[in-house]
């Protein structure tokens, strides 16, 4: 592997960093992928072409408004260094985590892929890697997926595709914020873009991560924006030679913490209006116009991923179009899947070959057998299969169930769950500010980072610790394996003294042994109980995916002592209950440090709640059924 560019300052930040950075890949727990499937493809990459390459550092690239963004090219070279001649495609990725650092590149220590460096330059393609408006070395203030930022990865790629060392055509690759930036740039629909490889995308921020269930994000979303603004404080490679540009470059990054990117934040965290899902949110989704992405598309997710919810989503809306995508769905949380190291196990290939069969069937034209990849393939937590389909949700799938039955006590007894006739029954929901404090719901929405530094601690893999501080409802051991996949819904009919709440869930499994593997999640505010219909997902006639607007106005205490259904979108995943094991819903307040509720709720997120069961109130979790 060849090195990429080192910035003489790099461990400065690498010291400063180094707590909340880990090595991509860094595994958190997880179960044990099976063997690819049968069928796996027999395909094999094609050998390197050159093995040297330049670089062309800090190219100045203009944007429509006259800001200048700056981009690294890195070129094959003939045995004596120097750029080949000939014009080559080029592959585009624009990052807010400054490219001079090997943060976020490939072969990179943060959501950088699992790819060798100079892979694809060795291959006979052109790497042109841009710093986001605002961040590292371009010019401009930074304002996380605006619609001017994503009007500049448009014109990033139409840039490209008008170089003379180009030959007009274009792909995009790179994962997290690197991802969502190729959506943004699709959707602007630029001249000579012909494929995009996003892993770990976001399709709508707001609910994907900002604000969860109408809570805010309190543990991704702070380390991150600390990640961006330290890596954009860097002073830029052309200084020297370039002071005024980057005397422009300092001072628009410093009105961007002033004046954009920081009261933006803030407005979020002090209930503002970024804490609801209003105009600010509307320009920075990438579902609202996924219609409009109309080059063939990969996406990676993972099961664990900060953006579970939202990449199934885009390969809908992207499938629904009629253009050609394909979705590989894993085990993994952010650091994972964004990286890629694990992906073999799909039966595919590793993350350097995916692509580049992706990049030369569409841009190079090449027969690489893509035809032998299925368009969905996720990982079946509980057994450890990987299962092929041709549809998120597939026409083998129909909605199922089950009612919780009885009452529950918190650390003393477990209420049920049945596919038959549910007893009445009603039980105590108190809060308890340490509720998913030792969780996989922790590691998830921080990245994966806990896990890497604790990696051996139970409670990553087994939630019955955390069950104890609130109430479980569970299945009798099924007889036969009960297959679910795609998003869930969970109605709870609940009271409250307060007026509002957090309905924290957990959907599990539960091993005869008595451990509890946690398989996805759930969150719901009360106050933010209103349902839109029109956009909610139904299967069968039943609800599978509930959309809630999060509007403030929207917004309503339930009145103490008054009974309402609760809607809760649990997110979608893959799993089967194997026989002798039980499903489990688990309830409870809180999920720290995942969310935290916004300041005007007060005393509201302690007080108790009532969870009623059966009869008039026939609280339910309905999903689709293999």
């Amino acid at each position: 592997m060849k090195p990429k560019a080192w910035w003489p300052g790099l461990p400065v930040i690498t010291l400063a960093l180094s707590a909340m950075v880990p090595v991509a890949g860094s595994a958190a727990p997880a179960q044990a992928a099976s063997p690819p499937a049968a069928g796996t493809t027999t395909w094999k990459p094609r050998p390197e072409q050159w093995h040297k390459t330049v670089t062309v550092k800090d190219l100045a690239i203009p944007m429509s408004d006259g800001t200048i963004l700056r981009g690294d090219l890195t070129f094959p070279a003939t045995a004596d260094g120097k750029a080949v001649t000939q014009k080559l495609p080029v592959l585009v990725t624009i990052t807010p985590y400054n490219k001079s650092l090997p943060i976020g590149t490939n072969g990179g220590t943060l959501l950088g892929a699992d790819v060798p460096a100079d892979y694809f330059v060795d291959r006979g393609y052109a790497e042109l890697w841009v710093d986001a408006r605002g961040t590292g070395s371009s010019e401009g203030r930074w304002s996380a997926f605006s619609e001017r930022e994503s009007r500049d990865a448009g014109e990033v790629v139409a840039w490209a595709h008008r170089q003379p060392w180009s030959d007009g055509d274009v792909g995009m690759q790179g994962g997290s914020y690197l991802g969502i930036e190729q959506l943004f740039a699709a959707e602007q629909q630029p001249p000579g873009l012909k494929a995009i490889f996003p892993t770990v995308p976001s399709a709508d921020p707001y609910r994907d991560v900002a604000a969860a269930g109408g809570e805010l994000d309190a543990a991704f979303l702070p380390q991150w924006f600390l990640l961006v603004s330290g890596t954009g404080a860097i002073p830029p490679a052309f200084s020297l030679r370039e002071p005024q540009s980057a005397l422009t470059m300092a001072v628009d990054h410093l009105a961007a913490g002033v004046g954009g990117t920081l009261p933006e934040v803030l407005s979020g965290a002090l209930g503002g209006d970024v804490a609801y899902d209003g105009p600010y949110w509307a320009e920075r989704k990438p579902i609202t116009h996924i219609d409009k992405v109309r080059v063939p598309t990969f996406i990676v997710g993972g099961e664990y991923d900060i953006f579970q919810r939202g990449e199934p989503l885009l390969f809908e809306g992207i499938q629904r179009a009629g253009t050609p995508v394909k979705f590989i769905d894993g085990p993994w949380d952010h650091l994972q899947a964004g990286s890629g190291k694990e992906i073999g196990g799909a039966g595919y290939g590793s993350l350097a070959e995916l692509e580049l069969r992706w990049f030369d069937h569409w841009i190079k034209g090449m027969d690489t057998g893509l035809d032998q990849i299925a368009p969905v393939t996720y990982y079946e937590q509980g057994t450890g299969r990987w299962v092929r389909t041709d549809q998120w949700i597939a026409s083998d799938l129909s909605a199922q169930s089950f009612q919780l039955s009885g009452s529950s006590a918190t650390a003393v007894k477990s209420g049920g769950l049945t596919a038959g006739a549910a007893a009445a029954g009603k039980s105590i929901l108190q809060p308890l500010p340490a509720s998913g404090l030792c969780t996989r719901s922790t590691d998830q929405w921080t990245g994966g980072l806990p896990s890497v530094v604790l990696k051996d601690l139970p409670c990553w893999n087994d939630n019955r610790l955390n069950d104890a501080s609130g109430l479980a409802f569970d299945s009798a051991p099924v007889t036969r394996t009960l297959r679910f996949q795609g998003p869930i819904n969970a109605r709870l009919y609940v009271s409250t003294t307060s007026g509002d709440g957090l309905l924290s869930l957990a959907l599990e499994d539960v091993a005869p042994d008595g451990s509890v593997h946690r398989i996805t999640g759930g969150w719901q505010s009360v106050s933010q109980r209103a349902l839109d219909k029109a956009k909610s997902r139904y299967l069968d006639g039943k609800l599978i995916q509930p959309w809630h607007p999060f509007l403030k106005s929207t917004k309503e205490a339930l009145p103490p002592g008054t009974i309402a259904p609760v809607d809760v979108e649990i997110f979608p995943t893959g799993a089967a209950i194997q026989p002798g094991h039980r499903l489990r819903l688990a309830v409870e307040g809180f999920d720290i440090p995942h969310l935290a509720p916004l300041p005007d709720a007060g005393v509201q997120a302690l007080g108790p709640m009532m969870i009623y069961t059966g009869g008039d109130y026939p609280s339910s979790v309905t999903m689709p059924v293999r």
